[in-house]
């Protein structure tokens, strides 16, 4: 501590004053001193202290702004993307709960204000972190506007961390409201070795080099959706393989310590490679670990866990999976959390499965238990993911809207910032 900043601390007390005219240089002075910097050095730690000590990230679906791509294939003609098919979203039956009604409106997020409240808004309930699903298709992104000029110009964006999920799976018909073939695909969701290097590049130097970007001892967290998709792309494991031994070099030489990757985990992980020489396992586990995964995570329980009947216990078999996955799997698992399923805004002639009587109570229990597995895993990071910010179309929010305000949120807070 600096030893003049103290004297000018005391130089403002009434005590300091009364002190050195009563012993100048005294035992009295020195100790008022040294509590003047235990005082210091305490407020110092304190400040430390408030870091969140778990981090909960909530995966952002970035489709509500104007996206000139969204033209090219015909869909939300509004120019509002996808806040389209939430506000024409209609009951199916007595007691279907649609549409969906953001508190905030329909904004444009790719506007730094709009933005700007999300993030002051989501770290004040306990969300510190905001996944950004990502896309690349032929070799250029897609949707991007909502992380580059609302999320990273707002003027509060270092308030927050965030991270990127490539989300590879080939884009089809399925965000269509208005076309009711679904097999439709636009663009596909495997890249071969070029695309991919193109795409690192960008990562890297856009992205991974950010402020805010979220590390895990100090290595860039960086998780793909399919990898599956994936691996067809390039063709084979053994080429696959030798693209992310390319990206964790690159980002080595960009000045990180290495690469932290993260693998969805659902059944589009695959259990065998056969052009694997000596492999005989034929898990899942062998294949995440041959490619160096170094943490997993769900992106929705509707991956594993069919969306039908009540939420609490949809739930309860989603999380009881959890156990499964400790046994069969050698790399960390964070904990995640949906908050419900009703994709049916995206299917205007048919009705879907969807999950009953969603609620922020269940919710909060499902979110103790989060807190409870990481708690019980204490030689891993303490995260857990949500699905989602702002999952509209598929009813998994966090967003406040006109049923529950910001109740899912308050759950949030309650169990991460308000423990009791």
């Amino acid at each position: 501590m600096n030893l003049r900043l103290i004297q000018n601390t005391m130089m403002n007390t009434n005590l300091y004053r009364s002190t050195t005219r009563f012993a100048k240089g005294s035992t009295l002075a020195l100790c008022f001193c040294m509590l003047i910097l235990l005082t210091l050095n305490a407020c110092a730690q304190q400040k430390k202290q408030t870091k969140q000590k778990y981090d909960v990230a909530a995966f952002y679906w970035p489709g509500y702004h104007p996206e000139p791509r969204f033209k090219d294939i015909g869909v939300f003609p509004d120019g509002k993307g996808e806040w389209e098919a939430i506000y024409k979203a209609k009951p199916k039956f007595a007691g279907h709960e649609q549409p969906l009604v953001p508190l905030w409106g329909y904004e444009n997020e790719a506007d730094p204000k709009v933005m700007q409240k999300k993030i002051a808004t989501a770290t004040k309930y306990g969300v510190n972190v905001f996944i950004f699903d990502w896309y690349w298709y032929d070799n250029k992104p897609f949707l991007e506007e909502a992380l580059d000029d609302g999320f990273l110009k707002a003027p509060n964006t270092n308030d927050m961390g965030f991270y990127l999920m490539w989300a590879n799976h080939d884009h089809n018909s399925y965000l269509d409201p208005a076309n009711p073939d679904k097999s439709k695909i636009y663009w596909k969701g495997g890249v071969d070795r070029k695309t991919f290097e193109n795409m690192v590049k960008h990562v890297i130097n856009d992205y991974f080099k950010k402020k805010n970007y979220y590390k895990i001892n100090g290595e860039p967290v960086f998780s793909i959706y399919e990898l599956s998709t994936f691996i067809n792309g390039f063709g084979s494991a053994k080429e696959a393989k030798e693209a992310l031994d390319y990206f964790r070099a690159e980002v080595v030489k960009a000045g990180f310590p290495g690469l932290h990757l993260q693998a969805i985990l659902w059944g589009n992980i695959p259990s065998t490679l056969n052009d694997v020489p000596g492999d005989k396992s034929q898990t899942q586990n062998s294949t995440v670990e041959y490619f160096g995964f170094k943490s997993m995570t769900n992106y929705q329980w509707v991956h594993f866990t069919a969306p039908a009947g009540e939420y609490k216990d949809w739930g309860k078999k989603a999380i009881s999976q959890w156990s499964v996955w400790d046994k069969a799997f050698t790399i960390p698992y964070f904990p995640h959390v949906s908050i419900g399923w009703d994709n049916n805004p995206r299917f205007p002639t048919t009705t879907q499965s969807f999950v009953k009587n969603v609620n922020p109570t269940d919710f909060e229990a499902y979110l103790k238990q989060s807190k409870d597995y990481l708690d019980s895993h204490p030689n891993q990071p303490t995260i857990i993911t949500v699905n989602a910010w702002n999952e509209w179309a598929e009813g998994s929010m966090l967003e406040p809207e006109k049923k529950y305000g910001y109740g899912y949120l308050e759950a949030v807070k309650k169990v991460f910032l308000d423990p009791k």
